[in-house]
């Protein structure tokens, strides 16, 4: 049986268009709310069709020195063109992209997963240094 960790697949985000690409300052001073966003296909977009899209984003805080990690959110993005007249038939659209604020007093690591209803898991992270 494979391990979970085993199911997530990362590469370059400047080269694959399903890793969750996470912007945020890289270091902030304690207690400061931290500005995150969380993008999928940032630099090559990724297809958001009824028949190919990004279902999910799930936003976990590691601290430093502690045995588990916070879960900050999970964003589900429902609109992929699908109307009652079939695929790709209505005009709305959600962009698999999110903004969230969080604040802690501890360095870590913030990791960002995303499921492709076609290509699975993947995942991106990125440190933060709290002075």
């Amino acid at each position: 049986m494979k391990q979970i960790g085993e199911l997530f697949q990362t590469a370059d985000w400047k080269a694959e268009k399903h890793v969750p690409v996470i912007e945020m300052e890289a270091k902030v001073k304690k207690g400061e709310n931290i500005k995150m966003s969380v993008t999928v296909g940032k630099q090559i977009a990724h297809p958001n069709t009824t028949e190919h899209h990004i279902v999910w984003l799930e936003v976990l805080f590691f601290p430093d020195g502690e045995k588990f990690p916070y879960h900050l959110g999970r964003f589900e993005f429902l609109a992929h063109g699908a109307s009652t007249q079939g695929p790709n038939t209505s005009t709305v659209y959600t962009h698999p992209e999110i903004t969230a604020i969080f604040k802690t007093e501890k360095s870590g690591t913030v990791y960002a997963y995303s499921y492709c209803n076609i290509h699975g898991l993947w995942t991106g992270s990125m440190d933060l240094k709290v002075e």
